[in-house]
């Protein structure tokens, strides 16, 4: 069948075939026909509160999720602002952890090997 189109005030002469519809046997030779479907992801995980009371001037959260390389502090040892706490390693890059205040460590709550999430608390001052 020939047809005649007119885009833009030009005229065109274009042949056309009709074309046999597809048998169902060629449809299944094909394999199913995959549609697209919603995808429900999990609701997050709860961050574990904790400590919710805490004084956050009196404690020392991990910045990142990692594991801990090295812990470098101790209980009862007094630190300067910026003294390093602990080593943790994300993503094959070491971080260093420092103290946010200057004070006296009550508490080391982490050890080397163990895995720590962002924002869990790794060290407490007096």
């Amino acid at each position: 069948m020939k047809l005649k189109i007119t885009i833009d005030n030009k005229t065109y002469e274009v042949d056309v075939e009709a074309s046999e519809p597809e048998s169902p046997a060629a449809t299944a030779a094909r394999g199913p026909v995959m549609e697209s479907a919603p995808v429900r992801l999990p609701p997050a995980p709860a961050k574990p509160v904790e400590a919710a009371s805490a004084d956050e001037a009196k404690i020392c959260r991990s910045p990142v999720a990692g594991i801990v390389v090295r812990v470098v502090t101790q209980v009862g040892q007094t630190l300067q602002s910026g003294d390093v706490l602990l080593v943790l390693e994300a993503m094959k890059m070491e971080t260093s952890v420092t103290a946010p205040v200057a004070g006296k460590v009550a508490a080391v709550k982490v050890a080397a090997g163990e895995s720590v999430q962002a924002g869990q608390i790794v060290v407490e001052f007096a």
